[in-house]
């Protein structure tokens, strides 16, 4: 399977409709960044002129992300499990050895567990889903924040979802898990609001990616049915959105959530 691309046949996105973001001279972290949304993100950062560091936990499709990614820029990887915090440590010590400096975090890397009901959610899938989701992020904005605020910039984008506003049926591990991403990044963001660092975050729709394989068909063709565009939400119209979240035109706008819910959204 090819998880390489990111933009499907008969893509609603064009190529020709791109703004020109300036992120020269900008360092970012991107987890979960070989593949899917991260690997989306990952590469309109690049063509925006930041260098990347991609934190991913699978060897083999991080060193084919960065062969594909090295055409667009300076990239650089970390094998990570976003859910330890030795692991995220060791990261980050590493990213600034290498780059000096970490102005980006675009935390991604999540998983969406399989689906039961609530009551009868196994207690361990549970846990694994909230390790991961929201501890993940939670480690990674505890480990890069400080160097953030040592040189008074940053720009931070936590990746929530639909459904941590919304809660999807049979989905309450990775429902909770996106609702607390929310709030960690209101609280964050205003924790740091008196520096010059924005943390917001973003709540998409489901896209098309490899997370899909973890899911029943059934759940797949629900959150289809939710979305007034009638159509699943493209990496690509994701990634453009973060890129203007991360620049340093975005100079006021912190612990916000900004949805790409194709309509989903009531609040």
């Amino acid at each position: 399977m090819e998880y390489a691309s990111s933009r499907e046949p008969h893509s609603h996105y064009r190529e020709d409709q791109v703004n020109q973001i300036d992120l020269n001279r900008r360092h970012a972290v991107v987890t979960g960044g070989a593949q899917g949304i991260g690997l989306s993100v990952a590469t309109r950062l690049l063509e925006s002129g930041a260098s990347v560091s991609i934190w991913d936990n699978d060897r083999a499709v991080l060193e084919i992300a960065i062969q594909q990614l090295e055409k667009a820029g300076h990239v650089s990887g970390e094998i990570v499990d976003v859910s330890e915090v030795a692991s995220v440590d060791r990261a980050v010590q590493s990213t600034i050895d290498k780059h000096r400096h970490v102005d980006i975090l675009v935390a991604n890397a999540g998983i969406a567990g399989s689906n039961h009901n609530t009551w009868e959610y196994p207690v361990e899938e549970w846990q694994r889903v909230i390790n991961v989701n929201l501890l993940g992020v939670y480690h990674c904005c505890r480990a890069i924040v400080p160097h953030m605020l040592r040189q008074n910039y940053g720009r931070i984008v936590n990746v929530a979802s639909i459904a941590g506003k919304e809660g999807n049926p049979n989905a309450s591990a990775y429902s909770a898990s996106k609702a607390g991403v929310i709030a960690l990044t209101k609280s964050l963001g205003k924790e740091t609001a008196a520096h010059n660092i924005a943390v917001n975050c973003i709540t998409p729709a489901a896209a098309r990616t490899r997370i899909f394989e973890q899911m029943s068909k059934e759940h797949v063709d629900y959150m289809l049915s939710k979305i007034p565009r009638g159509r699943f939400l493209e990496v690509d119209e994701i990634s453009a959105m973060v890129a203007w979240l991360v620049s340093e035109e975005n100079s006021f706008t912190t612990a916000a959530v900004f949805d790409l819910s194709g309509g989903r959204a009531t609040y």
